[in-house]
């Protein structure tokens, strides 16, 4: 399939306005006043979140993952550590830096492979993801608040897991998927 050009300009939303609802350093909700096409205008919620570094800490056919509760969703899932990225700080610094605040292990040179939207329609909320093969354990004490427990969990068990909804979350998921495909 080829891709256009161009973009064709005919089909591109308008925003007339946006009004701030709530700021605060996890995100910036808002409304923005929208016209498409068309011409018919609607108002929609906009979030716009700060930027995320997530990490695949790949070591002997394993993935370093954490189990915790999410309250929002009020389930227990594994995640793959990561966090947002400080203003100012270099997003690998922050990749290197959460899986060892989260886990006790830090990572080994960290590849970035990713960037995506998870919910481009409503959300601004790039989130990088790092893969790193091997960490070394530094004996710090894991962050109480971020998991119940620290595993490494073998590849072969991550799809099984995806089914069975043990993990649910899109970082963790697009990272994961990746990882398999590369290591796997």
């Amino acid at each position: 399939m080829s891709r256009p050009s161009q973009p064709n300009e005919l089909t591109r939303w308008t925003i007339h306005g946006e009004r701030v609802v709530d700021d605060s350093r996890r995100g910036r909700l808002s409304i923005a006043e929208v016209e498409l096409p068309d011409g018919v205008r609607f108002e929609q919620y906009v979030l716009r979140m700060p930027k995320a570094s997530i990490v695949s800490v790949v070591n002997d056919g394993s993935v370093l993952m954490m189990w915790r509760h999410r309250f929002v969703i009020d389930r227990w899932v594994w995640e793959l550590p990561g966090g947002y990225v400080d203003e100012a700080e270099d997003p690998a610094a922050t990749a290197a830096r959460e899986v060892e605040e989260e886990t006790g292990w830090r990572p080994l040179a960290l590849e970035r492979v990713a960037a995506f939207q998870p919910m481009v329609s409503t959300i601004d909320s790039e989130n990088l993801i790092f893969v790193s093969r091997g960490a070394e354990l530094t004996g710090t004490p894991r962050d109480i608040n971020e998991a119940e427990r620290i595993s490494w969990i073998p590849l072969s068990d991550i799809e099984s897991m995806m089914q069975r909804g043990e993990i649910v979350g899109s970082s963790s998921m697009v990272a994961l998927l990746w990882t398999l495909a590369r290591y796997r």
